[in-house]
């Protein structure tokens, strides 16, 4: 039994052991407990004293909205609900460079101009987040600096009569208590490190920015329950190669969890991006094949993307299947369809997909857009100019209808195409001036193709690959 009623715990899934092993029995990691001092005064399931009834209420009584602080930046409002909640914890995490401390900082300059903001920091200098603000133009801002890991002097620091009303802690993986032996970043600092800070948010009401690291498979690093700790768990998404960046909210207790708020990095930092589908088609070819444009949902907004296929004959036995921003389980599905359903053959041909601008499709009602590109590139025949996609496919081909058409159709008559193609069961009400191409099966979608084709003029520009 580990002396003094500790604990020895997994360093890669948590799990609490009462006496050191070579191997978790939890998650079968060999070498990973470390023994882990429990706090004094912490409260223990076999400690005994007074007990008391718990006071119930009934269901149906009066409710009191959450007091939310805005952070003047609107895309950043919307993924939280409409600003941050008073006493509330929550989580940023993202690939390195992707701009989580310049987002942050850039938050925090805002903030500051209403509220008192500290901003600690166990990664970098204070003079390197000066100097990080300089560029950004936010020297002048009233931010509080603080570099340190120590979660015991934050704490110290944040325990006070008059505490600030809101704190960035960057990042939580390199934080550290006395307490415990194990060295930053291990599952038990981050736990405890982070089980303190948010204990003094609650009872001070002071909002709690947490900046995680993320491992090589994109998770959160550190022990799973550090998401359930906290209310709000941000992603903050985006590609090297791209200037766009999407934070997307994963857990919300205060407000919705399908929103996304999008983001371009500039030389003077983040831009919030007001219209995502005009920036997400603004390099887009016109009367090419292998292109369709789809007209998706990121919670209540609409956002048009181009999905691009190329279909190429193979140099090996197997054919490659390669797909950025999308399912590659639900192409090889869709694949399967077209060969089943409409005669369409891939086996001899490689495919690629991929979803322009670094963004990623999630919803099944893609699966009209990617069959239209992928039939578009195999026929090597351009879909009907200025045309959004939409609409789900089963494995019989049927074409399926979708939630939230009459937006989708409205996003796409603002940015002035002249077509859509949907499902015929979808929703009435479609905008003046969007010619609707209806369609029930799979099917229809490569007879409208033909059909392009021949009233264009038999349109040849590229050549037509001999399968399909």
């Amino acid at each position: 039994m580990a002396k003094g009623g500790n604990l020895y715990v997994c360093q890669a899934c948590g799990g609490a052991h009462p006496k050191w092993s070579g191997r978790c029995d939890s998650c079968g990691a060999w070498n990973t407990l470390v023994e882990e001092i429990a706090a004094d005064g912490a409260p223990r399931p076999t400690a005994r004293g007074p007990k008391r009834r718990l006071a119930l209420a009934p269901l149906d009584g009066p409710v009191q909205g959450p007091e939310r602080r805005p952070t003047g930046i609107g895309e950043l409002d919307r993924v939280t609900g409409g600003g941050l909640v008073a006493g509330s914890a929550l989580l940023i995490a993202g690939d390195p460079g992707i701009g989580k401390s310049t987002l942050l900082l850039q938050a925090a300059a805002s903030l500051a101009q209403t509220a008192a903001v500290v901003y600690i920091s166990g990664e970098e200098a204070i003079d390197q987040l000066r100097l990080r603000a300089g560029r950004l133009g936010l020297r002048t801002a009233p931010v509080q600096l603080a570099a340190t890991a120590a979660v015991d002097d934050i704490a110290a620091t944040l325990d006070a009569p008059q505490p600030p009303q809101v704190v960035i802690v960057d990042s939580v993986q390199t934080l550290f208590t006395g307490d415990l032996d194990s060295a930053p970043g291990t599952v038990a600092q981050v736990r405890a490190s982070a089980q303190v800070l948010i204990r003094l948010a609650k009872r001070h009401g002071f909002v709690l920015l947490l900046v995680g690291h993320v491992t090589k498979e994109g998770m959160i690093a550190g022990p799973k329950v550090l998401e359930h700790m906290v209310d709000t768990v941000l992603y903050f998404e985006g590609e090297r190669g791209h200037p766009f960046r999407i934070v997307r909210a994963v857990k919300n207790r205060f407000g919705p969890t399908d929103e996304i708020g999008v983001f371009e990095m500039t030389d003077a930092g983040l831009r919030e991006v007001a219209n995502p589908s005009a920036l997400f088609l603004a390099e887009r070819e016109h009367d090419v094949s292998g292109s369709a444009v789809f007209a998706g949902m990121e919670g209540s907004r609409p956002v048009l993307v181009e999905i691009q296929a190329l279909i190429a004959p193979t140099g090996f036995a197997t054919p490659r299947r390669a797909v950025v921003g999308w399912d590659a389980a639900r192409l090889a599905m869709l694949l399967a369809v077209l060969e089943a359903r409409c005669g369409m053959s891939f086996a001899t041909a490689d495919v690629f997909l991929n979803v322009a601008g670094g963004f990623r499709v999630a919803e099944p009602a893609a699966d009209l857009a990617v069959a239209a590109a992928v039939a578009s590139a195999a026929l090597a025949r351009p879909l009907p100019a200025e045309t959004v996609v939409f609409g789900e496919i089963g494995l019989s081909g049927e074409v399926r209808a979708v939630t939230r058409a009459d937006a989708r159709l409205k996003e796409a008559a603002k940015l002035g195409f002249a077509g859509a193609i949907v499902p015929s069961r979808r929703a009435p009400g479609a905008p003046a001036g969007l010619r609707l191409s209806e369609i029930s099966h799979v099917g229809d979608l490569l007879a409208l193709l033909r059909q392009t084709a021949d009233e264009g003029g038999g349109r040849r520009a590229e050549r037509r690959p001999r399968h399909g």
